[in-house]
């Protein structure tokens, strides 16, 4: 029989490894934030607010980064970021397995009315990442989440149970502002995708928009925060809190 704290960290981890997989996938779109909300370009230093679409998902892995780092440590975050990274890892190849099938011919041209030529070719464009992209993806996720579980550790060990949120969101804002560029430097800048000035900038564009949603999520964190000492009770999440310490 299941153990409350072990229903908690199978369902934190479900959540956490999902949405990580996801990002990885759709991260490959750059998209316009000004241009999606029907809004003209913002006249700025930076020329356009273009973001990859990654940043949609992250903040749920930010949230549940903390969330396991408060209750289970820097242990059972390390581990499911490794368990996370062996995920990824699987479902690019399984992908570029299914890339390299053959396909069946009327599938190739099946959807020239609505514009794609070759589904084969759109296929690969979108799923075949390259090696490149997931290099940066694993590299960058795990230099992230290690970085992001010391700074909430050392944090935690000069204000103690209080100041959640300044744990939480510093954690946030110092991994994710390393994650942010190695990602893209490697995945797209060493691939020669783009120019060092381009990953520049959508660095710093999706770094602020990082910044700007870690913040607003605050009180997000303190709600599920609070639903979990609910449902632990006061002592079994005082007794997880003081074990995650080691």
């Amino acid at each position: 029989m299941l153990t409350k704290q072990n229903k908690l960290l199978l369902i934190l981890s479900f959540v956490f490894i999902c949405n990580a997989l996801l990002a990885e996938f759709i991260g490959v779109k750059i998209f316009s934030l000004e241009a999606t909300l029907g809004m003209k370009p913002i006249k700025w230093a930076l020329p356009n607010f273009n973001l990859t679409a990654g940043v949609l998902l992250w903040p749920v892995v930010f949230i549940m980064t903390d969330i396991i780092n408060e209750y289970f440590g820097k242990k059972g975050v390390r581990f499911l970021s490794f368990s996370a990274v062996g995920v990824i890892g699987f479902a690019f190849l399984a992908v570029n397995f299914a890339i390299y099938l053959s396909p069946a011919e009327f599938w190739t041209g099946a959807y020239q009315n609505f514009g794609v030529v070759n589904m084969q070719n759109a296929y690969s464009a979108v799923f075949g990442q390259g090696l490149w992209i997931i290099a940066g993806s694993i590299i960058a996720f795990l230099i992230g989440q290690l970085l992001d579980v010391f700074v909430f550790q050392e944090i935690k060990k000069r204000t103690g149970e209080k100041k959640l949120w300044l744990r939480a969101t510093g954690s946030t804002l110092v991994s994710q502002f390393i994650d942010s560029f190695v990602v893209l430097f490697i995945a797209f800048y060493l691939s020669n995708r783009m120019d060092l000035s381009t990953v520049i900038q959508i660095g710093i564009v999706n770094y602020i928009f990082k910044f700007i949603v870690a913040i607003a999520l605050t009180p997000l964190l303190y709600l599920i925060h609070g639903v979990i000492d609910s449902y632990l009770g006061d002592s079994l999440a005082s007794e997880l809190k003081n074990a995650a310490k080691a």
